[in-house]
Order: structure tokens, then C-alpha cells, then sequence
């Protein structure tokens, strides 16, 4: 059977800093790195005031200076905050209270975007619907 964003979001993982031994995507060999979870990427998110946005890039900087690693996983990265968009436009759907507002992360204009449930005009919406409310 296959798992749910869920099942994926809850399953038991920890934080990973290894240094690399080779170069990999935008990463050198020998960079101290962090491979985050799906909580690491959600609890972020949850700390971007409402309608601001921050684009993957300053994400992954700000998690790795914040777990003392030089660079975050880009792989594991769009893996973990495609989980974390869908389990919370899954909580939306469901109109369950405080989801975790990915749209002030996932750029509507992104592959990730258009991968999700909600669309990126779904995105585009949220991001419109902040903006008028005011900082």
C-alpha cells in the first residue's frame, strides 16, 4: 500500500551533517552538509512572517547555518518541503486549523508548483490573500 503525505511526513527520520566526498549539484566536496526532515523544513516555514516569502536558496542557507553545516541538500530538500505542502494543503482541504502556509516558500512559477495538489494557482492565491491582509 502506498503511503500517505502523512505517513511520509511522520515517518521517524533524524538530521544528517556529513561532510561531502564529492561535488554534488551546487555543493564542493569536502563542505560540511545537512540532509534536514520533513520537520526541520516545517518548523522553518512556520517561522516566515505572514506575507513574506523566501525563496528554496535562503532556505537551505538559513538551515544549514542553523545546524552548523556550510550547505543543505537540494535533493532531499524539494523531497522534504513537497511533503510538508501537501500534508498541509491536505490539512486545508480538510479545514482543519493553522496549516503550515508553504506558499511563502514554493514558488508558484516552480516544478515543485506544478507537482503539487493545490496548484501553483492555489499558491498564487494564498500569496494575493496575505498580501492584502497586511504584514
Amino acid at each position: 500500500m502506498k503511503k500517505s503525505w502523512i505517513d511520509k511526513f511522520n515517518q521517524p527520520r533524524e538530521k544528517l551533517v556529513k561532510v561531502l566526498d564529492t561535488n554534488f549539484a551546487d555543493m564542493k566536496e569536502g563542505e560540511v552538509m545537512l540532509i534536514a526532515t520533513p520537520r526541520i523544513i516545517d518548523e522553518y516555514i512556520n517561522q516566515v512572517p505572514k506575507s513574506y516569502t523566501v525563496d528554496v536558496k535562503t532556505m537551505r542557507k538559513d538551515l544549514a547555518l542553523t545546524h552548523q553545516a556550510e550547505v543543505t541538500c537540494p535533493v532531499t530538500t524539494g523531497i522534504f518541503l513537497r511533503i510538508v505542502a501537501e500534508v498541509s494543503y491536505e490539512k486545508i482541504t480538510k479545514g482543519e486549523e493553522n496549516p503550515t502556509p508553504f506558499w511563502r516558500v514554493v514558488d508558484p512559477q516552480s516544478k515543485l508548483a506544478n507537482k503539487l495538489a493545490c496548484g501553483p494557482s492555489f499558491i498564487q492565491e494564498m500569496r494575493a490573500l496575505e498580501a492584502t491582509q497586511g504584514k
